[in-house]
C-alpha cells in the first residue's frame, strides 16, 4: 500500500513539472537564466510538496494498517463468538435430552413394546423363551402351539451424571422392565406383572488414570461389549426373544468392577460378581451311597419362599482384556468359580469346595462400514451352565458326594445388515453343547447310575405320544438353534423413533444317548430323542426419549 500511494505521488509531481516546461517554449529560450531560477524554486516546492505527500501517504497507511488490525482483531472476535455460539447450540441440545437438578444431569430411556410370540410347541412361557424345556414327543404339549401377546418388556431407565471436576465423573443408572412374576401375576384378567430390576448400578471414572469402577447390579462381565469396557456397551443380539439366543454368554448380577484403559485402546478389568450354582439330580440320586445334607436352601427374607437358593461361599471372578486397535474390537476373558456343599464321610460331616470355571472370547467386525457387521462369542469351560442362555446345569452329583462340574462350550455368532438408515436385517446361529458327566456307584451290592447324560437312563419312551416321564430321562447334550430377523424403523424424528420388528427361529434340543429299544429290545445307547420348535415374534416400539 505504500509503495503504491509513494509512486503515485511521485508521478503527480513529474507530470506538473513536465506541463509547467512545455507550455511556453519561446518565453524559455529569452528568458533562460529568469527560468533556471525559477524552475529551482519550483523544484524545490515540487520536493516540499513530495515530503508532504509522503507524509499524507505515511499517515494514511498508517490509517489503513490501523484499521486493517480492527478488522483483523473484529474478524477474530466475531469467529470465537461463533464458536462460542455453534458450541453453546450443541451443548443446548444435548442439554435438551437431559433434566438439570442439582447439579447433576438425569437422561430418561427406554421403550414401550407390544409384542406377539408364536411356537410350535407349549413352553407356558412368555417373551422369554425356556430352551432346554422344550418337551419331547412323550408330552402332549410337544403337539400343541402357542400364541401368546405381551407388553412386559417394555422398558424404563433413569441415567444421573455430575462432574465433580474435569477429570472425574460421577453417575448412577438405573433400569427396569415388566418381567417379573409374582405370585399374583398371571393372564386371567388383570394381570398384575410387577416390575423387574435389570440394572442399578452406579460408577465412578477418573479420565487422567484411565480408571473406572462399577458397584450395583450390571451385565456380568464377560458379556460381549461394543467397545472397551464400559457400563451400557454392551452388545446384544438384536433379536425380539427375551431369552436371547443359544450360545450367548451372559448373566446381570450384583458385582464390583474396577477396569484400567490405555488410551482408550486397551482395557483390562475385574470384577467380583453375585455367585449362584444350578444343579441337575439323577433320577437315581436317592439310592447313591453319599447322601447330600447341604447344597441348597428354601429362599428366606427378601426371596420368594417358593424357591430356592444354592449354597455359595466364594464370589465368582471374571478377569476380561479388550482391544480397540482401530478395526473391530476384540477380548478375551477368564471366569474362576467355586461350588460348596456338606456331606458326611466315614460319619464325619465336612464342608467342601468343588472349583470350576472357563474362558471365552469376543470379536465385532465391520465387514463393510457402516453397512455390514458381524460378531462372535463363545465360552468354553466347566460348570459354566448358568452363563449360557440355554441355562443347561453347572453341577451333578458323584458318588463320593462331591459337586461335580459339567463340561461345557457355547458359540454365536451372526452378521447385521444396515440396509439403510431405517432398516436393520440379522441372521445369527447359536449352540450350546455339553458333556456327560455320568458315574456308576455300587450302594449294598446294588449298582446306581448317577451323573448327568448316563446311557444307563431311560429314553425309550421320549419319542412315544403319552409315554410316561419315567420312560424319558432326556439330558440335553446340544441345543442349536437359527435365527433371522429385521427391524424398521418406520419414524424417528423430534418426538422419538418407533419401530417395528420381526424374529423367525428354529430350535432343536438332542439328548444323550440312553436306553432305547433296537427290535424290540432295550438296550443301552440306542435311544437320543431330539426335540424341536419353531417360534415366530413380531414387536412394535416406541423409543420416547
Amino acid at each position: 500500500m505504500r509503495s503504491k500511494l509513494l509512486a503515485v505521488a511521485v508521478a503527480a509531481g513529474l507530470g506538473v513539472t513536465s506541463f509547467h516546461v512545455m507550455a511556453d517554449p519561446a518565453q524559455a529560450k529569452s528568458t533562460s537564466k529568469t527560468t533556471q531560477s525559477s524552475q529551482s524554486a519550483e523544484i524545490e516546492a515540487l520536493k516540499a510538496q513530495l515530503q508532504a505527500l509522503q507524509a499524507k501517504v505515511v499517515e494514511l497507511e498508517q490509517r489503513t494498517d490501523a484499521q486493517s488490525d480492527i478488522n483483523v482483531s473484529t474478524g477474530q472476535a466475531v469467529e470465537q463468538v461463533q464458536k462460542q455460539v455453534a458450541a453453546t447450540d450443541t451443548q443446548m441440545k444435548k442439554s435438551a435430552d437431559k433434566i438439570a437438578y442439582k447439579g447433576v444431569n438425569i437422561t430418561l430411556g427406554g421403550f414401550l413394546a407390544a409384542e406377539t410370540i408364536y411356537r410350535s410347541a407349549q413352553e407356558g412361557a412368555d417373551i422369554a423363551s425356556n430352551y432346554s424345556a422344550i418337551p419331547y414327543k412323550n408330552v402332549q404339549t410337544q403337539h400343541m402351539s402357542e400364541f401368546r401377546m405381551s407388553a412386559r418388556q417394555s422398558r424404563l431407565s433413569a441415567l444421573a451424571q455430575g462432574d465433580v471436576n474435569p477429570n472425574t465423573h460421577l453417575a448412577g443408572y438405573i433400569e427396569m422392565d415388566f418381567l417379573g412374576g409374582a405370585q399374583t401375576a398371571n393372564s386371567n384378567e388383570s394381570n398384575s406383572f410387577n416390575p423387574r430390576m435389570r440394572n442399578v448400578y452406579m460408577t465412578a471414572d477418573w479420565d487422567n488414570e484411565g480408571l473406572h469402577l462399577l458397584a450395583g447390579q450390571n451385565w456380568s462381565l464377560l458379556t460381549l461389549n461394543a467397545k472397551g469396557i464400559t457400563p451400557r456397551t454392551e452388545l446384544t443380539p438384536p433379536q425380539i426373544d427375551a431369552q436371547y439366543l443359544p450360545g450367548f454368554t451372559w448373566a446381570r448380577q450384583a458385582q464390583i468392577r474396577l477396569v484400567k484403559d490405555w488410551d482408550k485402546k486397551y482395557w483390562l478389568g475385574v470384577s467380583i460378581e453375585n455367585p449362584q450354582t444350578t444343579f441337575y439330580s439323577s433320577p437315581n440320586q436317592a439310592n447313591s451311597p453319599v447322601q447330600q445334607t447341604a447344597y441348597n436352601i428354601g429362599a428366606g427374607s427378601g426371596f420368594d419362599s417358593a424357591n430356592t437358593l444354592s449354597l455359595n461361599h466364594i464370589p465368582d471372578v471374571i478377569v476380561k482384556f479388550a482391544a480397540d486397535p482401530g478395526y473391530g474390537h476384540y477380548e478375551v476373558f477368564g471366569l474362576g468359580r467355586a461350588f460348596y456343599n456338606r456331606y458326611a464321610v466315614n460319619g464325619s460331616y465336612k464342608n467342601h469346595d468343588t472349583y470350576g470355571g472357563g474362558w471365552g472370547i469376543g470379536a465385532i467386525l465391520p465387514l463393510i462400514d457402516k453397512t455390514l457387521d458381524w460378531q462372535i462369542s463363545g465360552m468354553s469351560g466347566k460348570g459354566i451352565g448358568r452363563y449360557g442362555s440355554t441355562q443347561l446345569p453347572d453341577v451333578t452329583f458323584s458318588p463320593s458326594g462331591n459337586l461335580a462340574p459339567i463340561k461345557e462350550n457355547m458359540i454365536l455368532t451372526g452378521l447385521t445388515w444396515h440396509a439403510n438408515p431405517d432398516i436393520d436385517v440379522y441372521l445369527f446361529g447359536g449352540r450350546e453343547s455339553t458333556s456327560k458327566k455320568d458315574f456308576i456307584a455300587s450302594n449294598k451290592g446294588a449298582l446306581v447310575q448317577l451323573g448327568y447324560g448316563n446311557p444307563a437312563y431311560n429314553n425309550s419312551g421320549c419319542d412315544t405320544t403319552g409315554a410316561a416321564a419315567a420312560t424319558c430321562v432326556g439330558n440335553a447334550k446340544d441345543i442349536w438353534q437359527g435365527t433371522a430377523g429385521f427391524w424398521w424403523k418406520f419414524y424417528q424424528g423430534k418426538f422419538g423413533k418407533m419401530q417395528f420388528g420381526a424374529q423367525y427361529s428354529h430350535t432343536e434340543k438332542e439328548a444323550f444317548a440312553g436306553q432305547g429299544f433296537v427290535n424290540g429290545v432295550l438296550t443301552n445307547g440306542a435311544a437320543s430323542p431330539k426335540a424341536k420348535e419353531d417360534m415366530f415374534f413380531t414387536s412394535f416400539r416406541y423409543y420416547p426419549f
